[in-house]
């Protein structure tokens, strides 16, 4: 048997097929067309199913069941986005209404980050183990929780939102409405508006080269620059990676998870973000005189974890 996973975003919709052995087998990306409103996503949602089926090889009764990794606040027991502000959701029964292309077929419905997490637990860098956290550093920053070896979002499926830490008290505003959370600072649009503070007081940085104009910077303006020499630049990745590595300390003493993955664009950076985050976090936390400490690894599926963890809801 197969499992389908659909990987929902603001832009584009991703599908794959996973097998037994939970090795993605194909996979597809379609674009969202959101302004169309929630039936037209979800019509859309079945055609990237279909295209990845075609694609696969196999036919929809090959299926066992399809998962779902979307964006906002999810019901799983009842497959329903409470709310999801990007695409304009609220009180969505989307496991019913993708169910009305897909007969009789097992739908489930998990937060996006949540999936992420339970790929890399599952077959990612964090196979194997009971406890892990998955970071991801993106647009913002997202957190999943597997807990003797299941997802943990809490009561209310409200939970693990760590990017919504406070690591500076009365700092940045952050999306949430609260300021000083870890995600303006840790995310890449917070690595963004700090490179753009460090440009806009030194013209003469590399940084203004790499990236001409202000609202030209990137999440990687700051590394490449640095990887050049730019003094500058390594201050602007250095107070980045502090931001990161006092959020990951906070989640490491609360969790102490066997392992904890980062993930997301930034993490592509390999050694030069796990290393001095790796070192911070070992001379700060709680338990750093412990015989045993949490495995601090890069994840492993990259942009393939939400359809992984999406398919391997069913499994």
């Amino acid at each position: 048997m197969y499992y389908l996973g659909i990987d929902l975003g603001g832009t584009n919709i991703a599908a794959g097929v996973v097998d037994e052995e939970m090795k993605l087998v194909y996979k597809t990306s379609i674009p969202t067309e959101s302004k169309g409103g929630a039936e037209s996503v979800i019509k859309r949602m079945a055609e990237a199913a279909n295209l990845a089926i075609e694609g696969a090889g196999i036919t929809a009764d090959d299926v066992k069941s399809i998962g779902i990794g979307s964006p906002g606040a999810i019901d799983p027991v009842n497959g329903v986005v409470i709310y999801a502000n990007n695409l304009g959701f609220k009180d969505l029964p989307m496991a019913a209404m993708l169910g009305e292309y897909f007969p009789g077929k097992p739908i489930y419905v998990e937060n996006d980050a949540n999936v992420a997490a339970w790929a890399e637990a599952k077959c990612g860098a964090a196979a194997g183990t009971n406890d892990s956290v998955t970071i991801t550093l993106g647009t913002g920053v997202g957190g999943g929780l597997v807990i003797n070896g299941q997802l943990y979002s809490g009561f209310n499926h409200a939970g693990a939102e760590m990017g919504h830490i406070v690591i500076n008290e009365g700092g940045r505003p952050c999306t949430c409405g609260r300021n000083g959370c870890w995600e303006a600072y840790a995310s890449v649009s917070g690595l963004i508006k700090t490179t753009q503070e460090h440009m806009e007081k030194n013209p003469d940085s590399l940084m203004w080269k790499i990236s001409s104009a202000l609202d030209k910077v990137n999440g990687l303006t700051s590394f490449d620059a640095m990887r050049k020499g730019d003094e500058e630049a390594q201050k602007v990745v250095n107070e980045y990676l502090h931001s990161v590595a006092t959020g990951l300390v906070d989640i490491l003493n609360v969790l102490q998870p066997e392992v904890l993955c980062i993930g997301g664009g930034i993490s592509k950076e390999g050694d030069y973000l796990l290393q001095p985050v790796k070192k911070f976090a070992e001379a700060e936390m709680y338990a750093r005189f412990n015989a045993t400490k949490t495995d601090i690894r890069i994840a492993k599926l990259g942009n393939d974890a939400g359809i992984i963890g999406a398919a391997l809801l069913g499994l």
